[in-house]
């Protein structure tokens, strides 16, 4: 198999730095850029060079560990689910807790690669300001295993703590022995460039302990908490607003792409079920709902990842690492607002595929931490290809007919409309008064139209 031009130059950084004694690796990779398949060619090559006898993979979800076990198992030629005659397991972080001291001896007894994905989620440079995951390899791995291998695409934690088995600069900068960025990956056609449309309101009135304002955006109320972010989320006409930009955009890759994804992130088991009946009722469109309540999530996620359906609705499954290749449009309707998170979305959305259409959009509210987010993306691209700039969109004239929402007070009958998505949606025409909050003490009507701003990076790949 021929490897990217990354993938080669990390093998070869990596191994020249375990072969002169740096036990400890931290490798910086793009969300969607292969971290995988690189991993699973250089523990190979380990193995033939006769320096490993095994190799054990954590990741921070079964699915994205069963990936780990299937490219391992593919590069290698050997089984690694831990049975007698592997070479190695592939487990969760989530399973560190049920591994016992028999587990743990073997990176004493043997010459063991450990790897870790998403290492971020381990944190601690001691016991004392350890999680429970970084505790682990602090205790059983720091020490013990001759090689450690540690990936990520998000190289920071919410918290500000340290990242367990990395290093830091005397600014306090993490150091990394290999990285590869959304530049660099964009330019080479390793991932494609995202495009982020923030949606906003001109005519909104707030009405607060007794008292009605009236705002041309969402900024100020978000940015100044008169309301709090989760109420927007969960209106009904905010919601089918975003979906009907990113079903527009979506239904159009489609006509290309087949088999193009729509990924909606929810806040909730409930949020979700109320974001699948608007697909249903309003737009006609089914829906795979993916959340912890499920037998079998990591099943779900393999069947919507290899078939054709439009639409998939996670709380909390589909984040980071895993690989759905197919999706191409993201709806941000989750109410975590940290910039790991964020980027952790958005890697879902830009991993490139052989496909015709590479469009990568990711739709969101201007809701500011969010908006401060994608404004860092857009810096990511080179400076000295393009400035971050907004933008309006041109799309236009797509029709649906809408029932009224279920949180509206009135009208009971339903109405059809016509949306020139992005530039007109006056909520009057269905429903009047829409409440957002319906409580005694804050509430909130949208009279205005909905409009949209692109934050575009400007990014052209070079010849």
């Amino acid at each position: 198999m021929k490897l990217r031009n990354w993938q080669s130059g990390c093998i070869e950084t990596v191994s020249e730095n375990f072969k002169r004694g740096k036990r400890h690796n931290l490798v910086l990779a793009t969300p969607g850029s292969g971290k995988t398949l690189m991993t699973s060619v250089l523990a190979n090559h380990m193995f033939e060079e006769g320096i490993i006898d095994l190799v054990i993979c954590f990741a921070p979800s079964s699915i994205v560990a069963d990936d780990f076990r299937v490219s391992l198992e593919t590069q290698t030629g050997s089984a690694f689910n831990g049975m007698l005659g592997a070479k190695g397991q592939s487990l969760t972080y989530q399973s560190m807790q049920y591994l016992d001291s028999d587990f743990w001896s073997l990176l004493e007894k043997y010459r063991v690669l450990a790897i870790f994905d998403e290492i971020h989620h381990c944190s601690g440079d001691n016991e004392s300001n350890a999680n429970s995951w970084g505790k682990q390899l602090i205790k059983n791995v720091k020490e013990q295993a001759a090689f450690t291998l540690s990936l990520t695409g998000t190289p920071w934690r919410s918290d500000d703590n340290p990242i367990a088995l990395s290093s830091y600069d005397e600014t306090g900068a993490i150091e990394y022995d290999f990285a590869y960025g959304l530049s660099e990956a964009i330019n080479d056609g390793v991932c494609r460039l995202p495009n982020i449309v923030v949606l906003d309101n001109d005519n909104i009135r707030v009405h607060k302990k007794g008292e009605s304002k009236e705002y041309s955006s969402l900024k100020p109320i978000l940015g100044a908490k008169i309301l709090p972010y989760t109420t927007l989320i969960h209106n009904d006409e905010i919601i089918s607003e975003l979906l009907s930009l990113t079903k527009y955009k979506l239904d159009k890759i489609r006509q290309v792409n087949t088999r193009a994804g729509g990924l909606i992130v929810a806040s909730s088991v409930e949020h979700a079920n109320q974001i699948a009946d608007i697909l249903r009722v309003r737009f006609g469109d089914s829906s795979t709902v993916v959340t912890y309540l499920e037998d079998k999530p990591s099943e779900i996620i393999r069947n919507y990842r290899v078939g054709n359906s439009k639409w998939i609705i996670s709380v909390g499954m589909i984040s980071e690492g895993t690989n759905i290749p197919r999706l191409q449009v993201c709806c941000h309707l989750s109410n975590i607002k940290t910039e790991l998170y964020y980027r952790q979305i958005l890697g879902r959305i830009v991993r490139i595929t052989e496909d015709a259409n590479q469009e990568a959009v990711l739709y969101m509210l201007n809701e500011p931490t969010l908006v401060k987010y994608a404004e860092r993306v857009a810096d990511d691209i080179p400076e000295d290809i393009n400035v971050i700039s907004y933008q309006k969109p041109q799309t236009k004239g797509i029709k649906s007919t809408f029932e009224p929402a279920a949180r509206c007070v009135e009208p009971k009958s339903s109405i059809e409309t016509l949306l020139e998505v992005g530039s007109i949606f006056d909520v009057k025409e269905v429903g009047g008064n829409c409440l957002l909050d319906r409580g005694y003490e804050n509430s909130v009507n949208i009279y205005g139209q909905f409009r949209q701003e692109l934050v575009e990076t400007g990014f052209k790949l070079s010849a």
